[in-house]
């Protein structure tokens, strides 16, 4: 059977754009569809422009140590619509440059939704194609939880990076990343922030040294942070929203604007017209194997949309794999033990391999922790009481280093270099053996004892 494209992509995200760009390099005849804007969450709504918002955010702690080295910092104000027209500036620049790599790719771009009509024909609009194989790459969107009344009335962090004014006061529902992360960058930037969790810390899933270390210096920041899943309600004002939390004690916050309700992510598969194909959808999810098949097996499916690990760079190595297996001649499949990943908190954190609880569980009283606290040299100038904290989890029964773990400035770039050697199979002998750059904090992972 003869059909218009050797592979149709169905969503314009990281992980979908690099599998069409990679399929198209081999010669495949590649379409695209996108109602939305290119690049996905991460280019639009997530990774990108939350990060310069964390930049932003910095500015204060950096005028704060200057007066330790010299410098005379006059008075200081911030302006939120100067920096979120600068943000949404640089997006509008990102999606600009993703047309044109679409373009140079000869991958055609169909600006619309896309639903299956039988397993082979998708309806894009008014218009109808074919294809040989087809790749599900529709990401995530932020979910709001259904339990607590008047949740309508929140935001989530899809709509927070085009607020036009800053709010001065906010509370922010949830404690994993995303949460953390705004929770920080707006107490960076002089919001009051409040954040309510359901459980007693922050980053569940992380490691726990990491968890209390996030926590305890966001307190010290200023955030507070309310614990254990307190009951919630949530009223519209004329002002803002008004939020009835229920602890231990009853109380009531208004916040002039907004709350931000950072409680999860869930696929974002909606009316695609799976069930018009044999596709299974488990947990809400695309189900699929390793190599990103569905049921359908002429369907594949990655990212955020199958929910195994919802990471930008997993979507984009999840793709690429499956465009070199069928089109590219090489046979190649995800791995995804030794993921690194980062949290853009204050101060940040990152973090490689098993964590300690998870390397007790697998290797036992095998394990060995080795474990670094101490206030940078950076802050001893200007004696602001900020810590760094390294962590390396290793198996004793190879010495391998099966986790590495840190909470400081700059842990994403060291610990992107650290997860080179954990996924190596690196022996804790062998970051002995590894002379340290001095004086610098990185050193303390070759230095540990």
């Amino acid at each position: 059977m003869s059909y218009d494209f050797d592979l149709f992509v169905i969503g314009a995200g990281s992980g979908g754009i690099a599998t069409a760009r990679r399929a198209a390099e081999y010669g495949a005849k590649v379409g695209i569809a996108e109602f939305d804007r290119l690049g996905g969450t991460c280019v639009n709504r997530g990774c990108v422009p939350k990060k310069l918002m964390v930049y932003a955010s910095h500015f204060p702690k950096d005028f704060q140590s200057a007066s330790g080295y010299g410098w005379t910092v006059g008075e200081s104000n911030f302006d939120w619509k100067t920096m979120i027209t600068a943000v949404n500036n640089e997006v509008d620049r990102l999606n600009g440059i993703y047309q044109r790599m679409l373009d140079k790719s000869e991958v055609k771009i169909y600006r619309d939704h896309a639903k299956f009509i039988d397993s082979h024909t998708i309806a894009i609009g008014d218009e109808k194609v074919t294809a040989e194989k087809i790749l599900i790459a529709v990401g995530g969107k932020p979910v709001k939880p259904d339990d607590i009344p008047g949740v309508e009335h929140t935001i989530t962090s899809r709509e927070i990076f085009h607020l036009q004014e800053q709010p001065k006061q906010i509370v922010i529902i949830g404690g994993g990343y995303i949460g953390v992360e705004f929770a920080c960058i707006l107490n960076g930037l002089g919001t009051e922030v409040t954040q309510v969790i359901r459980r007693d810390k922050i980053l569940y899933g992380f490691d726990e040294d990491i968890r209390t270390q996030i926590q305890e210096q966001m307190q010290n920041n200023g955030i507070r942070i309310i614990t254990n899943k307190p009951a919630l309600n949530i009223e519209k004002l004329d002002t803002g929203v008004k939020i009835t939390i229920k602890g231990e004690q009853e109380e009531t916050i208004v916040a002039d604007a907004v709350s931000l309700a950072a409680t999860g992510r869930i696929p974002r598969i909606e009316n695609l017209g799976l069930e018009n194909t044999g596709v299974e959808v488990v947990n809400g999810a695309v189900a699929v194997n390793e190599y990103s098949q569905t049921a359908e097996e002429h369907i594949y499916a990655v990212g955020d949309c199958t929910d195994r690990i919802n990471l930008t760079p997993v979507a984009i190595q999840e793709g690429r794999a499956f465009a070199d297996t069928h089109f590219g001649g090489q046979s190649k499949q995800m791995a995804y033990d030794n993921i690194p990943t980062a949290v853009f908190s204050t101060p940040e954190a990152a973090t490689v391999g098993l964590t300690e609880a998870e390397a007790r569980e697998k290797y036992g009283d095998a394990v060995k922790i080795y474990r670094s606290k101490f206030r940078p040299m950076y802050y001893t100038l200007p004696n602001m009481q900020v810590k760094t904290l390294m962590k390396l989890v290793v198996d004793g029964n190879t010495n391998k280093v099966v986790g590495a773990h840190m909470v400081g400035d700059y842990a994403a770039e060291i610990v992107q270099g650290v997860a080179i050697a954990v996924k190596m199979g690196a022996t804790k002998a062998d970051f002995d053996a590894t002379v340290g750059i001095h004086p610098s904090s990185a050193e303390e992972f070759v230095t540990m004892r």
